[in-house]
């Protein structure tokens, strides 16, 4: 019997962070008192002004129509000159796409440089998007694990040791979903260099450029190392920087004749992006950063307070981030243990009794790589940090 559905799509795994959000926000909807770390998304309210200049673009006509693909003209001028406001790198308006938000880029960037068995190194811990995206493209994802000793971040030899004839490129992201690390100047240098002395392509996602703590810096690897320029595809979006993850506006920075090839293959897609959302994005990202940064000092605050709340419950083991607003904990000192008369030997069967005896939710390790981790969102109250990492201690010692 032929199958109902194409194995390409049957293939695909659901979004784990989607899942277990969902999951947290149905039993909360039936009146639980879950308590959710698990999606990846600010909880503040998209700013002010942003909404204004959404409310006022409703009422302009040329919003009801169709636009050019590639965005409109006065958003991608406002993406080139925040990229050299933010990042110093110096781009023209021909070399960015606008998306559907920052999946869509990861998608069209993978389908666009890759084929059938090229290979993509792949960091791990990953977001969960990203092997999915590269097995639509035909691509084979090339995992490389570094763990808590090395601060979730891979080095040049583990780079080259992975390298083979069939590499064609490399995953990026400082900061990290789902470990909130970063990389440093030097390690990103390194990285960039050895990318170009290997002709291999970097995509590397900036969605968090602007949530670093403790004196950290997100360089753009173009500008670190000018030779890259032709080989790297940038990722971002407003997302996680203005609180906007519902509003769906990403873009991706490239070459010209890759952004070309992306906007053909987008043209039979999507089409454009909703126009109001892209005069909401305007406003975005040629407005002031205050409202980033009074998010910024409370995610800092957040994440010293569950790093060490974290660190209190015994067999967990949890760095301090950098970046984003993500913990990533290693939990296999607890695994094995027996825990109210279950013995959790994986962080997936873990995760599953956090939330069924003591309804909080946290995403497990198998999700963004090997087990033995649960990553956890600090992008909600103290209240419920407090609250939730306290319940999990509970849990744990209660022997």
């Amino acid at each position: 019997m032929t199958p109902r559905i194409s194995s390409r799509i049957a293939a695909i795994a659901e979004s784990a962070t989607l899942a277990v959000d969902a999951k947290a926000k149905a039993l909360k909807a039936a009146g639980r008192p879950v308590i959710g770390f698990g999606a990846g998304e600010p909880d503040f309210p998209t700013p002010a002004y942003v909404v204004e200049a959404a409310a006022a673009a409703t009422q302009v006509v040329a919003n009801h129509r169709y636009t050019p693909t590639p965005g409109l003209p006065e958003l991608r001028d406002a993406i080139v000159a925040k990229t050299k406001r933010d990042s110093n790198y110096v781009i023209t308006a021909d070399q960015v796409l606008v998306t559907n938000g920052g999946k869509q880029s990861v998608y069209q960037a993978f389908a666009t440089i890759i084929d059938a068995g090229d290979e993509v190194l792949l960091p791990s811990p990953f977001w969960t998007t990203y092997p999915e995206c590269i097995k639509l493209a035909g691509g084979k994802a090339v995992e490389i694990f570094a763990d808590e000793t090395q601060n979730y971040l891979v080095s040049v030899e583990q780079l080259e040791a992975a390298r083979t004839p069939k590499t064609k490129a490399l995953l990026f992201c400082s900061p990290s979903n789902p470990t909130g690390s970063v990389y440093s100047v030097e390690q990103v240098k390194a990285i960039g260099e050895w990318a170009v002395k290997n002709n291999i392509w970097i995509i590397s996602d900036e969605i968090y450029e602007h949530l670093l703590y403790d004196g950290a810096t997100a360089p753009s690897l173009p500008v670190l190392v000018p030779a890259l320029a032709d080989t790297c595809i940038i990722i971002n979006g407003v997302a996680k920087t203005y609180a906007m993850t519902g509003w769906r506006v990403g873009w991706m920075i490239g070459p010209k004749d890759v952004i070309k090839a992306a906007t053909n293959l987008q043209s039979h897609m999507t089409s454009n992006v909703s126009n109001v959302s892209q005069r909401a994005a305007i406003a975005a990202l040629t407005g002031n950063l205050d409202a980033v940064h009074e998010m910024g000092v409370a995610f800092d605050r957040r994440r010293k307070l569950i790093v060490d709340l974290i660190n209190e419950i015994p067999g967990f083991v949890c760095p301090t981030p950098q970046g984003a607003f993500y913990v990533y904990p290693s939990v296999k000192g607890v695994l094995g243990k027996t825990i109210r008369g279950k013995t959790p030997t994986t962080s997936a069967e873990l995760a599953t009794l956090i939330l069924e005896e003591v309804e909080v939710a946290a995403v497990p390790g198998e999700a963004f790589g090997p087990s033995g981790y649960l990553r956890f969102s600090y992008a909600t109250s103290d209240a419920d940090i407090v609250e939730g990492i306290g319940r999990i201690k509970k849990l744990i010692t209660e022997g």
